[in-house]
């Protein structure tokens, strides 16, 4: 099955969901069909702030519009925070949507996880990942500690780059929902997280939402193919 992406929102994680895509088809055998679209992430940020999900999602609808004059039978959104438009982008989408707030519910509950904490976008943060989390109680960072990770997020996503203050900014913020509310881990709710986690040892146990989707993403391909 030919997939599609909406990619650019951030650059990094475009490349992150490339790369594991590109793995899993390895493995499995197949030539992986892909075709990414690219949306503007600065764009994207300014109707997330906004809350204008309907703008969002017209935006959305017309890449998706281009990946299937692609070939593409289905596509997803490389963002968590994209996803704040996902349920109006499935009404006008021309394709099927592969949904990554249901794929990230489902893997809670398999875990049988009582308590997630989440490091994302302030609305990411503030919604559970916009009320989809409901397999268990999600806690997030309190008062200054929530701007404090919205804005390095923002900052580190838009550039595709991380620094030593960022990263320490995101697991001390970890390190808090574990240990001071309770958490039994970290949802990773920012594609781009990844820059920061990945190959670093941040002390607590961590479900990164963007593999997550992925395997949602194989799991939709590997059904039709």
């Amino acid at each position: 099955m030919h997939i599609g992406l909406i990619g650019g929102i951030g650059p990094a994680a475009t490349h992150l969901y490339h790369r594991a895509l590109s793995e899993r088809h390895a493995e499995s055998g197949i030539p992986l069909e892909l075709t990414i679209a690219h949306a503007d992430v600065r764009e994207l940020a300014r109707n997330h702030v906004n809350g204008d999900a309907e703008k969002q999602a017209r935006i959305f609808a017309g890449l998706v519009e281009r990946l299937k004059a692609a070939g593409a039978a289905a596509a997803a959104i490389t963002s968590m925070g994209g996803h704040f438009c996902v349920t109006e982008l499935e009404a006008l989408s021309p394709l099927p949507i592969v949904n990554a707030i249901p794929a990230v519910d489902a893997a809670i509950r398999q875990r049988s996880l009582r308590i997630v904490g989440i490091l994302g976008t302030r609305v990411v943060m503030a919604t559970g990942l916009y009320g989809g989390i409901v397999s268990a109680a999600v806690v997030r960072p309190d008062g200054a500690a929530l701007a404090e990770v919205h804005e390095n997020y923002v900052e580190m996503a838009t550039t595709g780059r991380v620094t030593s203050a960022q990263r320490r900014v995101f697991f001390e913020a970890g390190r808090r929902l574990c240990g001071d509310q309770g958490a039994e881990v970290v949802l990773l709710g920012g594609t781009d997280l990844f820059l920061a986690f990945e190959g670093h040892d941040c002390g607590f146990p961590v479900l990164d939402c963007a593999e997550v989707h992925v395997e949602a993403i194989y799991r939709t391909w590997s059904a039709k193919a």
